[in-house]
């Protein structure tokens, strides 16, 4: 066994609600422990100035028409991250090594090779007084890859933890993206298509909510098999080797003119259809026969989603089934690659981001 680090994660997902923060020890390679986890709710100021910015940037030459804004939103998240640090490390004894800083991914173009996630590392290191390790995902870029998904190498941690295999982790948060873990041990992941991101505009849009709790609305909904089936084959027929998403690559505007109830339907059996295509794959498939699926992200909260999945599945199980707080994963994930990254251990690799090599990843910078 290694020298076991502490390192505090911090992730702010596509849904802009907040910030989760987790510390975890580990060695960074075969041992793990989760210590604390806990969530900040962003102010409504915050909420509406992030929100707005998002929707300003739909190509990279918007980071550059919209620069003085980013620069001020990027200063008033990093602040909130920083108070989320202190609060934190309130609730514990523990020494922590590292601050794993995500930041809030604001624009991704795997094509382009540009990624944006909102913070500001130094600035968090000097408000918080601890080595912080960010910008994860440009040496990724750098070495081919897509930047995304970062997070499998973290779920085959879990996957030890849990002693099973083979194993998928889909997480479904904005985008949706799989983690397999096969009989003999190779890690391969990908980036499918839109998680909750079109659900959640759809209601943003519609009923100025910020999702469709427990999928209560989609549920009360009838799906529109016209649009459902249109707007399928028209993705399905687009880039086969694509590895990453981001939630600009797709908009709601196929579902206009539906009812509220009836757009939600649309959609979740949308984001359902992902995983019917994947265990009908595994159907014909020796090698995934006896796959495993474990639920990860937000959008397992949605229940009615959930239900259509495992209408199709019943063995489906969330990863909080296996005592993991599925609300934690990501921001746990970053803690394990702030660790990681100062180990100068890969995070990204050819089978998951497309990468030439594998590639280490995050900038550690430490206060002064």
């Amino acid at each position: 066994m290694g020298k076991i680090y502490t390192a505090l994660g911090l992730m702010s997902g596509t849904s802009m609600d907040g910030v989760d923060a987790s510390i975890i020890q580990t060695d960074g390679k075969h041992e793990y422990k989760a210590i604390l986890d806990k969530y900040f709710e962003y102010p409504k100021d915050i909420y509406n100035n992030l929100t707005r910015l998002r929707d300003k940037i739909k190509s990279s030459k918007d980071l550059k028409k919209h620069q003085k804004q980013i620069e001020s939103v990027e200063k008033e998240i990093t602040i909130f991250h920083a108070k989320a640090v202190i609060e934190t490390l309130k609730k514990t004894k523990v020494n922590v090594d590292f601050i794993g800083f995500h930041g809030q991914t604001i624009f991704h173009n795997p094509e382009e090779k540009i990624t944006k996630q909102l913070g500001d590392g130094k600035l968090l290191s000097k408000l918080t007084q601890k080595k912080v390790v960010y910008n994860f995902r440009q040496n990724d870029l750098k070495n081919g890859g897509e930047g995304a998904p970062l997070t499998p190498i973290f779920h085959e941690m879990l996957q030890k933890k849990f002693k099973t295999k083979p194993v998928s982790f889909f997480n479904i948060g904005g985008i949706l993206n799989r983690t397999t873990i096969w009989e003999d041990g190779l890690l391969t992941a990908r980036d499918l298509g839109p998680g909750m991101c079109l659900i959640d505009k759809w209601i943003r849009t519609n009923a100025k909510k910020k999702y469709d709790k427990n999928g209560r609305i989609a549920r009360s909904g009838k799906v529109n098999k016209k649009v459902l089936h249109k707007y399928w084959s028209i993705f399905q027929a687009s880039d086969p080797d694509r590895i990453s998403y981001d939630t600009s690559d797709f908009n709601i505007s196929f579902a206009k003119g539906l009812s509220l109830e009836d757009g939600a339907a649309t959609l979740t059996l949308y984001t359902a259809n992902y995983f019917i295509v994947h265990f009908k794959a595994n159907e014909r498939s020796t090698d995934t026969l006896n796959e495993k699926t474990i639920l990860c992200g937000g959008g397992r909260k949605n229940k009615y989603l959930v239900s259509i999945i495992k209408s199709y599945n019943k063995n489906v199980k969330l990863v909080d089934d296996y005592g993991i707080d599925g609300d934690f994963i990501e921001s746990q994930a970053f803690a394990y690659l702030a660790i990681r990254s100062f180990l100068k251990l890969p995070i990204s690799f050819p089978e998951t981001t497309g990468c030439t090599k594998p590639s280490t990843g995050g900038v550690l910078v430490k206060s002064n």
